[in-house]
């Protein structure tokens, strides 16, 4: 299975911010969104990701002051990103060995979806308990 498979299931929407937005702006963005990380945008292109270990190492580090700051300078860049194509383990064996929890697909340099880990995990437990239970079925046919 590939990161195609889950992209087709999560729709096509992606929330995102240009370079130039706030932190405060971002970050309403994550609360009204109520979602864990954005792919941050110049142009078409991925510049980097914005997330809320992005706020508290910011917070932590200059305090209240770093809201006022633009996203651009509080991401985590470069953006570790994926084809459609990565395989579904691929991606959870990158994500595990790089420690991120975010990942932007990226198709012939543009940005075509986002995922996350939960995507990634919920996707694989699905086909394990459908596997399991397309197993079951043959025992009991037999």
């Amino acid at each position: 299975m590939t990161i195609a498979a889950i992209l087709g299931t999560k729709g096509g929407e992606v929330v995102s911010v240009p370079v130039s937005a706030s932190a405060q702006a971002a970050m309403a963005t994550l609360a009204e969104r109520r979602i864990g990380a954005l792919p941050v945008m110049d142009g078409d292109s991925v510049a980097g990701i914005f997330s809320e270990r992005d706020v508290l190492y910011a917070i932590a580090r200059d305090g209240a002051a770093a809201l006022d700051r633009p996203v651009a300078d509080l991401m985590t860049a470069p953006a570790i990103s994926v084809s459609p194509d990565q395989s579904i383990i691929g991606a959870l064996a990158l994500m595990t060995q790089r420690r991120i929890r975010h990942l932007p697909v990226v198709a012939d340099g543009r940005l075509v979806g986002f995922v996350s880990i939960g995507d990634l995990v919920k996707h694989r437990i699905e086909r394990i308990e459908a596997e399991a239970e397309a197993m079951r079925s043959y025992i009991q046919q037999a």
